[in-house]
């Protein structure tokens, strides 16, 4: 099986002067899920090359087993380090596609034309599609066949307004995960802050927080693998 992963490119926290990225925890989980079940895993940005890391999900207190494999893995770092274009991929040669959070999809992922295009046509082809912590932000102009958002009606969860307080980025961010989910119709429902918390509605699967991510890499495993 083949699965593509989707960075951020999106180094800039607003205008408040410090880094974001994508969040190692989110990527590193998910990653060793797969690769350990034998999954072929493509790393892919907008911008390719090295994705952004969120310095602070570098901190000793984010650390997990995952971030701290991901830190001793060099041949991880080096194919990291040479993510392909956005643009140059497509949904025909792989079987599902997941999308790490971090804040930066709020700024590019959100806007991403060959991102959309991509989810609008992984979801047409019937084929999972996976989202966790700021990342379903990439949902939020994917549409239906009919047109309509895709997330409309649909049972979501993504990072909630509680924890964009607790991390005191509420006024910084572009638009409020939770809100816009909830404005597209979306029906957002959420776990306790911090903890795993994730829905899977059909073949569209989304986590919380970083602490969801291990778990929403292995519902998409478990549907790639025929647990619909």
């Amino acid at each position: 099986m083949k699965v593509l992963f989707v960075l951020t490119s999106h180094s800039e926290l607003g205008n408040t002067g410090e880094k974001t990225g994508f969040w190692i925890e989110e990527f590193a989980a998910p990653y060793y899920v797969m690769a350990d079940a034998g999954v072929e895993v493509t790393i892919a940005s907008p911008k390719g090359g090295q994705p952004p890391i969120d310095p602070k999900s570098d901190s000793p207190e984010n650390q997990t087993p995952a971030t701290k494999r991901f830190h001793a893995d060099k041949a991880l770092k080096a194919k990291l380090s040479d993510s392909f274009k956005l643009s140059e991929v497509q949904e025909g040669e792989f079987d599902a596609v997941f999308y790490p959070g971090g804040h930066g999809p709020l700024w590019d992922l959100a806007e991403d034309k060959s991102s959309i295009s991509l989810i609008e046509s992984f979801h047409q082809k019937n084929k999972p599609i996976a989202f966790v912590c700021h990342s379903p932000a990439a949902l939020v102009h994917v549409k239906a066949a009919n047109g309509e958002p895709l997330v409309k009606g649909k049972e979501v969860t993504g990072f909630s307004n509680t924890e964009e307080e607790a991390v005191q980025l509420t006024d910084v961010v572009p638009f409020l995960l939770e809100d816009e989910l909830k404005n597209l119709g979306a029906s957002y429902s959420k776990g306790s802050d911090w903890s795993s918390y994730v829905k899977k509605d059909g073949l569209l699967i989304t986590g919380q927080n970083p602490g969801s991510s291990e778990e929403a890499a292995k519902l998409l495993l478990e549907t790639l693998n025929g647990g619909r």
